[in-house]
């Protein structure tokens, strides 16, 4: 069975009003998109409820991070059960800016999303190299090893509810994009992964996709490599390319 084509949108700490939000959304609503394509978007958690509210039903919402505790003297976390509580289907987990800005580990990674899996969240997973991990020729000893601390504490039927989104560093808000070239070969690299660690199926059906200054511009080349399955946009999501990104496979 082909894997759905899957576009989400991270949001980030943006928009910084309500009224920007609505505008975000209303252009959304109004747009005409590939129904065969899985679209989800990631608000900051301050507008998770009203943005559920007002988005279109083909439109899934996601959490852009949670905790590994269902409830508790954690302040400022919010957990896995209060999302799926709030109707709210998706989180993001491991994200760049979670490792490198709060020192989250991939130890930390791998609890995170156990936990989001066991309180009936689907998670996007993020991975990825910085560019000095890049450049000293250890890309893919990186993503194994962020992968690999996951793999030990899920079991095989809980990759049905993830999401890889293989996320270079380098790549992450600074104008530059892995070639498609380069998307592609870890990618591969990612699914070869899965199809030893954990099983053939697995490596089969998960989707992996790319996240890294995705545009309008340059997503129609990237989604015709064999083993991107979708975009994780960021800075775009925010303005109205991000429905041409998610229109990109429709003929």
């Amino acid at each position: 069975m082909p894997r759905q084509f899957f576009v989400g949108g991270n949001f980030k700490m943006n928009p910084i009003s309500r009224a920007q939000k609505k505008i975000i959304i209303d252009e959304l609503n109004a747009a005409d998109l590939d129904p065969n394509t899985e679209v989800v978007i990631a608000p900051p958690s301050l507008y998770l409820l009203p943005l559920k509210d007002i988005v279109r039903n083909d439109i899934k919402v996601s959490a852009q991070n949670c905790y590994c505790k269902t409830s508790g003297a954690y302040t400022g976390e919010i957990s896995p059960a209060q999302l799926a509580d709030a109707g709210i289907p998706y989180v993001i987990i491991g994200h760049s800016e979670r490792r490198t800005l709060f020192h989250e580990t991939s130890e930390l990674v791998a609890q995170k999303t156990k936990a989001a899996l066991d309180g009936s969240l689907s998670v996007i997973l993020c991975v990825g190299e910085t560019l000095q991990e890049r450049e000293a020729g250890k890309t893919t000893q990186v993503v194994e090893s962020q992968l690999r601390e996951v793999v030990t504490v899920l079991n095989e039927s809980d990759w049905d509810r993830v999401v890889i989104a293989y996320e270079p560093v380098w790549a992450i808000g600074t104008g530059r994009v892995a070639t498609a070239a380069q998307a592609q070969e870890v990618h591969a690299y990612i699914r070869q992964y899965l199809s030893t660690a954990v099983s053939a199926a697995v490596s089969g059906n998960t989707r992996i996709i790319y996240g890294g200054s995705v545009t309008a511009a340059n997503c129609k080349e990237l989604s015709t490599q064999i083993d991107v399955d979708g975009f994780l946009v960021g800075g775009a999501s925010l303005k109205p390319e991000f429905v041409n990104i998610i229109n990109v496979k429709r003929n």
